[in-house]
């Protein structure tokens, strides 16, 4: 199967998900990009932050349109991520690529184990606490930053947990937090990294953006706590084969 087929499958898939799930969807494309397309634990991570920034700005705009993003309260979320999304990904550029998989491995195991709980209770109306709401947006963008992945799986809870918005708010919220870190990150990555194949980055990227509108068609045909549990088994499964390769 050609490179170009295999981008494009592959892309699609995370669109998909991404589309069918809101957050973690973005978490299949480094794993995606190393094994199926050859990239390196660096190179992929950043080519992900190329996909993940495109994919969470088109979603951004139709949340956006919807009026389901609080850009006051994302903006701030974002700040405080902005300079740890900088350290991590600077960071990650000097790491041994094995270490770099093994991280992203705990991340994605992470990310399935949020997806088999319950959805955080709705808290309208819950004193913001500022410290709690910076640190927790630190956490966010430095994950962006240092595994090029959008983080939306930590970053709703967060919104809704500590920020006290509406699930539909924190969603469309979260995707502007996630288009800031992406972009902070990925403007420190492609400054010293080694120049991307855009022969697969870009029909990679269209794929995903295209197949996430029919991610929200497919989500409207399936409920949405099957669809999240087939998706989290799936992504533990990944993350186990991503650590077994990492220690070998």
């Amino acid at each position: 199967m050609s490179t170009l087929v295999l981008a494009l499958i592959a892309g699609a898939v995370v669109g998909l998900a991404l589309g069918a799930l809101g957050g973690g969807g973005s978490v299949l494309a480094v794993p995606a990009l190393i094994y199926l397309l050859g990239f390196t634990p660096a190179a992929a991570t950043t080519a992900s932050l190329v996909i993940v920034t495109a994919t969470s700005a088109t979603a951004l705009y139709t949340h956006a349109a919807s009026g389901n993003v609080r850009w006051r309260t994302g903006a701030l979320f974002a700040a405080a991520g902005i300079p740890p999304a900088v350290a991590a990904a600077a960071l990650a550029a000097r790491l041994p690529g094995e270490l770099l998989t093994a991280a992203f491995a705990a991340v994605a195991g992470l990310a399935a184990l949020r997806m088999l709980k319950p959805p955080a209770p709705e808290n309208e109306g819950l004193p913001v606490r500022p410290v709690r709401a910076a640190g927790a947006g630190a956490g966010l963008g430095a994950v962006t930053g240092f595994l090029g992945v959008g983080g939306g799986f930590l970053a709703v809870p967060a919104l809704v947990g500590v920020l006290g918005l509406r699930m539909r708010a924190a969603i469309g919220t979260s995707l502007l937090v996630i288009t800031v870190n992406s972009l902070a990150a990925l403007t420190v990555r492609t400054g010293g990294a080694a120049p991307l194949d855009w022969a697969v980055v870009a029909p990679f990227t269209g794929a995903a953006i295209l197949a996430a509108w029919d991610g929200k068609r497919l989500s409207a045909g399936i409920k949405g706590p099957a669809l999240q549990r087939i998706f989290a088994v799936v992504l533990l499964s990944v993350a186990a084969f991503m650590l077994t390769d990492a220690i070998r």
